[in-house]
């Protein structure tokens, strides 16, 4: 064999690379479990109180080192991002599919949208969507020219200002005007969700759009409260600009702060809770010999008479000392108030200061009391804003509000359009906005009042920039600039945009994953996996003798090499991914079992062992590329057009595939090749295969005409079902789909049969693994898209349960 050295040089690296990459789990697990050992003695189930209390410990200790790889230490945060991530089938969370209701940007759109003309073309438009695969534009318009066959869209559209659309456009460049706007609209809706995702915590979420659908499909594994994804998802983008104060203004409020919240503390079971966790995060810190802590970031003096200089502790008991003497400060950094180095005059930052991510929660409890919110101005709110390039660090700003309320006076509905530019003298990169006449005369008396101060501009409660004004801005246009790169720039833009949201998004479909369903599908998964890895793994070699040994050889590093790609890759392991995973196994012993074969045939024809092998790898790899490249073109159609369970099963069919023809052809003869070298050659026959061999003699020819008949039966009646009509699941025709574990074991069609008279029709239910686990999906008020629906539909279908008595 060729390049022989290259075969084994890429066996070894990626043998090294894929046991490195998993050893991030096993590690991560082991870490995890001995927190939980040594906050519940090994209690294994843990109530939800008790799990809130090991994750914050797990974010306290986020910057401990648990993995030394020698050129590198791992923190426990770094680790657990290297680390193979679960699907939301496997750990428990949400799927979630959203549709963005370009309806709605439509009637935005128009001059009239109360006009009968384009409020039945709407309707037409959503009856023609529940059979049609087009986007809502194209049904739209189809609509319209349905009812209105000499009508002109212009007049539904043209509006006084307006320059896309005038009275004189046709109909088509109304159609490609809408086009646009609804692509745009679409794109911020992403945007804004995207950013919406962060507020769950989840390591690896998984967002898709669909743009020929409109469809924006969410997986949030590890989430557990499916009432806040709902709500969050779907809520209005809320665009504000608030006035703030400056670090200046809040210099002298952060020692009060501290000090009323260690009172706070000091006299309260949270106060407790919080000096246990300091102890386990104490007696934890061995593991390590280095702590990255918020001063690690950035070494900066916690305030003016705040301090930790003591000598005789190590470091671990410092910051453990440090989290319960400076429950705030140990936390939160204090930006130091500075002066202009040319002019000496205070610069007006709205940054008031910055902490970690994973500390948020905990900053916001503390500012939620009573006697910490005292040492503050009564009209102060502290919102986060991101950091460029930092996803651990988060800006905190204080906000200025104006009425009680806490309501900004300016928000993102005033909003008309929003650009990246170029400042036509210096050629700086900035940002102009037009705002509407509403909007301009609220900018005009807001820049008057905050001239020399910064005005933040934030984004579902995240400060996107907070600009110092310069001049009053009246007349509705303005300009943001601060040193932006173009890409900046143009992200703002988009943000300003997001504000007004023209096209919100709906959930249509939704499914909760219990983690005890997850545990039982790891379960059914692991079982699957191992029956079908050892069922091929003992037929090898029952079939083909020592030969056998070496395809298992090469079988166990294609699926070491497919989950060690996949983790590295951050792909997430699902139900599907097992399932690609499973077939893999099946394409990959295929590979060996037509090159042994072939082997096999050279052998019987006389030749010796080293022409069989040549001959035989040789000849087989027509048929071995043949049978792959057709697999893996399937796969890669179902990655650029899947979503979901279906891109996880084509990522792992791909990687699968792909290292399939590695380890099955190159890895395979290395290995044959290393033994022969020997002096030894490899046997391809045992008792029983040698019998098979001689025996085998089928007359497929002969019987074609058998064939030809009974392919022509199974065709007829394929193509007879299709006049029978499909039952549609959920992802073609909407719904709600629950996974409900029963209180006893049911029979699925009567189950079907006794809900239907709560839903009007039956249902369509499935179990899951076991006969009282259930999946149940209904179109029940599926066209109605309020919000209140999805809680009356969780309602009836509790009811429903409840009174079968099972639940």
């Amino acid at each position: 064999m060729q390049l022989k050295g290259l075969v084994k040089f890429f066996t070894i690296a990626l043998i090294l690379i894929s046991l490195f990459q998993l050893s991030f789990t096993f590690i991560v697990n082991n870490y995890e479990k001995k927190i939980s050992n040594k906050l519940y003695k090994g209690k294994s189930n843990l109530n939800d109180i008790e799990k809130t209390t090991l994750k914050r410990t797990l974010d306290s200790l986020s910057g401990e080192s648990i993995f030394n790889a020698g050129f590198k230490k791992y923190t426990y945060q770094q680790a657990k991002e290297q680390q193979l991530n679960l699907g939301l089938d496997l750990q428990g969370g949400m799927n979630v599919v959203l549709e963005v209701g370009t309806s709605d940007l439509i009637k935005n759109l128009s001059n009239n949208a109360a006009n009968p003309v384009l409020v039945n073309a709407i309707a037409k438009a959503n009856q023609l969507k529940t059979n049609s695969q087009d986007n809502f534009i194209t049904l739209f318009v189809k609509a319209f020219k349905e009812q209105n066959p000499n009508g002109k869209l212009a007049d539904l559209f043209a509006k006084t200002g307006q320059v896309d659309i005038t009275t004189s456009s046709s109909n088509d460049a109304v159609e490609q005007s809408l086009r646009a706007s609804a692509k745009k609209a679409v794109k911020n809706t992403f945007n804004v969700i995207t950013n919406r995702i962060d507020k769950f915590g989840v390591a690896q979420p998984n967002i898709n759009l669909d743009e020929n659908k409109d469809i924006i499909t969410v997986e949030l594994a590890g989430t557990q409260n499916p009432e806040k994804v709902r709500q969050i998802l779907q809520a209005t983008a809320k665009l504000e600009f608030f006035e703030t104060y400056t670090t200046f203004d809040l210099v002298r409020n952060w020692e009060p702060a501290e000090k009323a919240l260690i009172a706070f503390l000091g006299n309260t079971t949270q106060g407790k809770a919080t000096a246990d966790t300091n102890k386990v995060a104490t007696a934890t810190a061995d593991t390590s010999k280095k702590t990255n802590t918020l001063g690690d970031l950035k070494t900066a003096t916690l305030s003016n008479n705040t301090t930790i200089n003591d000598s005789a502790l190590s470091k671990e008991e410092k910051i453990a000392k440090d989290r319960k003497e400076h429950p705030l400060f140990s936390i939160f950094q204090p930006e130091n108030p500075q002066n202009d180095p040319k002019t000496g005059k205070p610069i007006q930052s709205a940054r008031v200061g910055y902490m970690a991510v994973k500390d948020t929660a905990t900053f916001n409890y503390y500012m939620s009391q009573a006697s910490v919110k005292g040492s503050f101005p009564s009209n102060c709110k502290f919102l986060f804003g991101k950091v460029p390039d930092n996803k651990e660090i988060l800006f905190v700003y204080a906000m200025r509000l104006k009425n009680a309320e806490g309501r900004p006076e300016l928000t993102g509905e005033y909003i008309t359009r929003a650009d990246q530019d170029y400042d036509p003298m210096s050629g700086e990169v900035l940002v102009r906005m037009n705002m509407n006449t509403t909007g301009a005369q609220k900018w005009a008396n807001i820049t008057e009042q905050n001239i020399g101060r910064p005005v933040a501009v934030a984004l579902d409660n995240m400060v996107y920039t907070a600009p110092v004004i310069n001049d009053k801005i009246s007349g509705g246009s303005s300009s943001i600039s601060g040193s932006f790169e173009v890409e900046e720039a143009q992200d703002l833009s988009k943000i300003l945009e997001s504000g007004k949201l023209d096209a919100p998004a709906q959930i249509v479909q939704e499914q909760v994953v219990g983690p005890t369903e997850g545990v039982e599908n790891i379960a059914k998964g692991k079982l699957s996996f191992i029956i079908a890895f050892g069922v091929i793994f003992l037929l090898m070699i029952l079939y083909f003798n020592t030969a056998g040994i070496v395809a298992d050889i090469a079988l166990v590093l294609n699926l070491l090499f497919t989950i060690g790609m996949l983790s590295a890759w951050g792909g997430t392991l699902t139900m599907a991914s097992i399932a690609g995973l499973v077939l893999t196994i099946g394409m990959a012993v295929d590979t060996n079992v037509i090159i042994f074969e072939r082997i096999k045939e050279e052998l019987a024809s006389g030749k010796s062992h080293a022409e069989a092998v040549r001959e035989g790898y040789r000849r087989s790899l027509a048929p071995v590329l043949d049978g792959h490249l057709t697999v893996l073109l399937t796969a890669c159609i179902l990655f650029i057009f899947g979503l979901g369970p279906v891109l996880g099963f084509a990522t792992t069919q791909i990687l699968g595939i792909i290292l399939s023809l590695f380890c099955g052809i190159l890895v395979s003869r290395l290995l044959t090749e290393m033994y022969m070298a020997r002096g030894k050659h490899l046997e391809y026959f045992t008792g029983l295969s040698k019998s098979i061999f001689k025996k085998a003699n089928f007359k497929f020819i002969e019987a074609r005409k058998y064939a030809y008949i009974i392919s022509i039966v199974v065709l007829i009646l394929g193509v007879g079902s299709l006049f029978n009509g499909f039952d549609y699941g959920v992802e073609f025709q909407g719904g709600r789909s629950y996974s409900i574990k029963l209180n006893k074991k049911i029979n699925v069609s009567t189950l079907g049969n006794d809900l239907k008279a709560a839903f009007g029709k039956a249902p369509t239910v499935k179990t899951i693994g076991t006969e009282n686990q259930v999946n149940i999906t209904t179109d029940y008020l599926i066209a109605n898209t309020s919000k209140e629906t999805e809680g009356v539909v969780s309602q009836k279908m509790y009811d429903a349960l409840k009174g079968l008595n099972l639940l």
